[in-house]
């Protein structure tokens, strides 16, 4: 959970607090009533979506006089879920929240209305993000929203819609911005970011496309990094720019989610165990030293034992430096809710047994960094990452977006440490 001016609460993913940040500053901009905050709910377990009653039960506790407006995946897939909590004044939909002629009418709208559009009909994304420019270091750039893939797991498609891409004009001109602003590193992000520029005619377009047009139009970009992607389609142009342009970080987070075969096929993912092995030995050939993040579901329905091992046995064959594990969470409306559910204790277990392997693989790859100098771009005060995103702590304090140079003198279970150079 992040807060924006303690009036906008933001549960989930990067593209929510970006989001988050575009409401905050039509809060602001309209002089929205201070007694008013947003909750931007995620969907993605039923964790998330408690946390966020608990918060709205507290907000509105010590606030008694308080609008509380719902917004965000869960109250687009749910909407009278919220409604019907005796706290929430208003829920709006996720087209809704990133409108800003919305956000101007606001004060016209009743208590106890929704504001839901259907997202399955919406076929552009048409979110304007010019201005938000106080992201700390590093600039987040949407460039895709929605997902036309049905993941048996997954009920994120409902609240974020079918994939549409940001044109490559509009994507510039935010780069530019940035660079206008100073930013040192652009982070692309998306629901499904591979899948940018599919539905574009004429050329291939692909992420690599972007990726390799931004790096080529804008040669003073220190930085460009790419959030979450799917390992069944990592372009070939992509793996080119990986190789040939190192101010593309060297980093790769995976939506890898399991290691078996069969459950891949039941989660109705597209890619197979084997796939995972190709890719990461093919990118580290092309920039040795390249660290991968990996999301990963423990205890899906119908997983053996056998199934359970291959997971940690990808793991540690493909050398995935930075684990995060969800125990799984049944998603109302999904196939996988409708299968056969392993105890919750299985779940548990499995989860840690991953997370003690995924931890072992960080500390491992954090004690390899010692001795080595390493550009940090500094987020806060004594606190920046690497290219391979690994946190890095100073002494002392620096000027926040200041991309330095350090060298790594020791680590811990957390984080490295660093001096500057």
């Amino acid at each position: 959970m992040t807060e924006l001016s303690k009036k906008v609460i933001t549960f989930g993913c990067r593209l929510n607090n970006l989001e988050s940040e575009l409401i905050d500053q039509q809060l602001k901009q309209h002089s929205i009533d201070k007694n008013v905050f947003i909750f931007n709910t995620c969907a993605v377990t039923s964790e998330a979506e408690r946390k966020a009653r608990q918060s709205i039960r507290k907000i509105k506790k010590e606030n008694p006089n308080a609008k509380i407006v719902v917004t965000g995946c869960s109250a687009q897939i749910d909407p009278n879920k919220w409604l019907e909590m005796e706290e929430v004044s208003n829920v709006i939909g996720n087209l809704e929240k990133t409108k800003k002629e919305f956000w101007k009418d606001f004060a016209s709208y009743q208590n106890n209305e929704l504001n839901i559009s259907d997202i399955m009909l919406v076929k552009e994304d048409k979110t304007d993000f010019t201005g938000l420019t106080k992201q700390n270091s590093r600039y987040f750039l949407q460039i895709q929203n929605g997902c036309d893939h049905r993941c048996t797991f997954c009920i994120i498609p409902y609240g974020r819609g079918n994939s549409r891409s940001v044109s490559t004009e509009k994507i510039l001109e935010n780069v530019s911005e940035a660079l206008h602003n100073n930013f040192k590193e652009i982070v692309l992000t998306g629901v499904d970011l591979t899948s940018w520029g599919k539905e574009f005619l004429g050329e291939s377009f692909s992420l690599g496309f972007i990726v390799k047009k931004i790096l080529n139009e804008y040669k003073t970009l220190p930085r460009l990094r790419v959030s979450s992607i799917d390992p069944a389609e990592i372009d070939y142009e992509l793996m080119e720019v990986l190789e040939h342009d190192h101010r593309l970080m060297p980093h790769l987070h995976l939506s890898i989610q399991h290691g078996d075969d069969l459950i891949l096929k039941r989660m109705k993912r597209r890619h197979l165990y084997r796939d995972v092995i190709n890719l990461v030995n093919e990118a580290r050939r092309r920039r040795p030293g390249i660290t991968f993040g990996a999301d990963i579901i423990s205890g899906f329905p119908t997983e053996s034992l056998r199934a359970h091992r291959n997971t940690l046995n990808l793991i540690k064959e493909a050398n995935i430096n930075f684990v995060h594990v969800f125990p799984f969470s049944p998603r109302k409306g999904t196939p996988a809710s409708n299968m056969k559910m392993l105890s919750s204790e299985v779940v548990t277990e499995r989860a840690k047994e991953i997370r003690d392997l995924g931890y072992k693989n960080k500390i491992k790859y954090f004690k390899s960094m010692i001795n080595c100098q390493k550009k940090v771009l500094v987020e806060e005060g004594n606190k920046g990452y690497t290219d391979c995103f690994s946190k890095v702590h100073f002494d002392e304090n620096i000027s926040s977006g200041s991309l330095v140079e350090a060298k790594i003198i020791s680590s811990n279970n957390n984080n490295l440490k660093g001096i500057l150079l």
